[in-house]
């Protein structure tokens, strides 16, 4: 198993496919994707393939794939396949903006895909249309509907901020009352190109922990597999609540994941000062030998990142690598 030299062993792989968004997010992409010249082509199906075995066969248990919109990509349904068919691979989930994904979900599902994470920063159409770019709520709601009526288990990201969703806890607790979906407000971190954003907008997440704590919300053990959120549930709710605060002390301690970009650069920590290339590996390499690689390079992983010193690494914005 991938194991760094702080003890922290990694069986979950966030597999980004494509940089390519189609939402104009004021906190990540304001301004909408911007390809650049001579941007390399995103890993193929036979580099996804080549990844995941290796990755498989370091002791992966779990891979979500990301984006930009992962549903940008047409092979998209072979990519969940080729995932869930790996030898050791457990669980493939996604991570979507949602856009037109119900008509989809059963295509996927039939693919492989076991879960969903769709991004809803607001339930309020007007706010969600300023923050996205798009008015496009009813999409995603619809997708919620159509995934748990495909016995799909579901959970909603919402980054926290203080000028566009920060007083909106109550109105996604109303709507987990009876949903039995997971929302997670994500405190807003800091990237490359968001600084002046981020100095207007970020909340602190204890925030909303008072207020849950405060309404009746009791926090859940953690499971061996889970993320970053601390879960909350209440008696009067088929949902929960998820909070994840990455500038709390101790947020890596237990880090449990590790990263691809669409381009096979392995990304050691979200805001690492910059990923590895693969792509020769991918190419030349046979699983048995990148796995071998992957052991090594994991030694390199530091203790956690510099968010509290207000580094993002190079990570310009959260569309390079599925956040």
């Amino acid at each position: 198993m991938l194991t760094d030299q702080f003890n922290r062993r990694f069986t979950y792989l966030r597999l980004s496919i494509t940089e390519v968004c189609n939402y104009r997010c004021e906190y990540c992409l304001p301004r909408g994707y911007q390809r650049g010249d001579n941007v390399p082509t995103p890993l193929s199906l036979e580099e996804i393939g080549t990844l995941v075995r290796a990755f498989a066969l370091s002791g992966t248990r779990k891979i979500r794939i990301t984006g930009g919109e992962p549903t940008l990509r047409k092979d998209l349904p072979e990519i969940i396949a080729l995932c869930k068919q790996t030898p050791g691979i457990r669980e493939v989930v996604m991570t979507s903006n949602g856009y037109r994904l119900a008509p989809k979900l059963a295509t996927l599902k039939k693919a492989g895909l076991d879960r969903i994470n769709l991004s809803v920063d607001s339930l309020t159409p007007a706010v969600f249309e300023m923050i996205t770019g798009h008015d496009r709520l009813r999409d995603v709601l619809d997708a919620v509907d159509e995934a748990l009526a495909l016995g799909m288990p579901v959970k909603l990201n919402a980054v926290l901020m203080r000028h566009y969703n920060g007083d909106e806890l109550a109105r996604f607790t109303d709507y987990l009352r009876r949903r039995p979906v997971t929302a997670r407000f994500i405190e807003l971190m800091e990237t490359g190109d968001n600084r002046e954003f981020f100095r207007q907008q970020h909340r602190p997440a204890h925030l909303l922990e008072n207020w849950l704590a405060t309404n009746g919300w009791r926090p859940r053990a953690r499971g061996e597999d889970d993320g970053p959120a601390r879960e909350f549930d209440h008696p009067g709710h088929a949902g929960r609540v998820g909070l994840i605060r990455p500038y709390k002390q101790g947020f890596c301690d237990d880090c449990n994941r590790l990263r691809v970009s669409s381009l096979g650069d392995l990304q050691l920590c979200l805001f690492s000062q910059g990923g590895i290339s693969l792509r020769d590996a991918l190419r030349h390499d046979t699983p048995e030998q990148l796995s071998r690689r992957l052991h090594r390079l994991v030694l390199g992983k530091k203790a956690g990142h510099g968010l509290h010193r207000h580094d993002p690494g190079a990570t310009r914005h959260l569309a390079m690598i599925g956040g």
